[in-house]
């Protein structure tokens, strides 16, 4: 076989090659972008969302004593006497130490700008945050903490505790997902189209809203001397479950 017939057919062969890997190169790109416009194309993403009223089991307030005397020391003195018998008291009822906790304490003067500045005395400040799934205590914490000497009462804030919230998480989820299934079939119908399958699917935890109180010393202060347990009621929180599902349709 002569040299220039080898040639020839090598030429050949490498242009069926060439051939070939250009035949297959389209395939592979038509086949990847018909799967891209599949999965674009083929599904719709829907929100679910679901909520649950329930009565809160914790509560938070603040209980502080402010005093004042011509001295820090002495200010200081007498408002640390007032909160570690309030503070007694609270633990006599049955919170724990972890229930209790101080939050703020200040010592700092008090000013006469009649003409010219002077320290007239001294103002002291101690306040602790009372956080407790103890509802049923909260009339008593309130008016034995006044009792002891306690002039400050905070705004009663109530929540639900995350066990709670744990225990309502598979009923929300479950009931958000139907949401988002529901309007999603709604939404393909329309189209003449049906939901077969789940591509993705996330949720989102939207916690509860608090509830907020606000007890004044003075009201809380009338009803102590009159002998009236101060009325606290819970009232409702929100617990709620957003979701975000993509759906196949076809």
């Amino acid at each position: 076989m002569s040299s220039d017939t080898k040639n020839d057919r090598s030429y050949l062969a490498i242009i069926a090659l060439s051939v070939v890997l250009v035949v297959m190169s389209l395939t592979i790109y038509a086949i990847s972008q018909g799967g891209t416009e599949q999965n674009t194309a083929d599904t719709i993403t829907m929100g679910g969302y679901a909520e649950q009223k329930v009565v809160p089991d914790t509560a938070s307030l603040s209980i502080g004593v402010v005093t004042q005397a011509e001295t820090a020391k002495e200010a200081s003195d007498e408002n640390a006497a007032i909160m570690s018998a309030v503070i007694s008291d609270l633990k006599d009822l049955g919170l724990e130490d972890k229930e209790i906790q101080t939050s703020y304490v200040s010592v700092y003067p008090v000013y006469n700008y009649d003409g010219e500045r002077t320290i007239t005395g001294y103002s002291a400040s101690n306040s602790v945050q009372v956080t407790t799934t103890k509802l049923d205590y909260l009339s008593d914490i309130i008016d034995r903490s006044t009792a002891a000497g306690a002039n400050q009462i905070g705004s009663i804030s109530f929540s639900v505790s995350d066990d709670m919230q744990e225990q309502l998480r598979e009923q929300l989820v479950s009931a958000a997902v139907d949401n988002a299934r529901s309007k999603a079939n709604e939404l393909a119908g329309s189209l003449d189209l049906k939901i077969t399958g789940v591509q993705t699917a996330s949720m989102y935890d939207n916690g509860n809203t608090p509830i907020y109180y606000t007890k004044s010393v003075v009201e809380t202060a009338a009803m102590d001397a009159g002998g009236v347990s101060t009325p606290v009621e819970p009232g409702e929180s929100t617990v709620s479950m957003s979701v975000q599902v993509t759906y196949y349709i076809g």
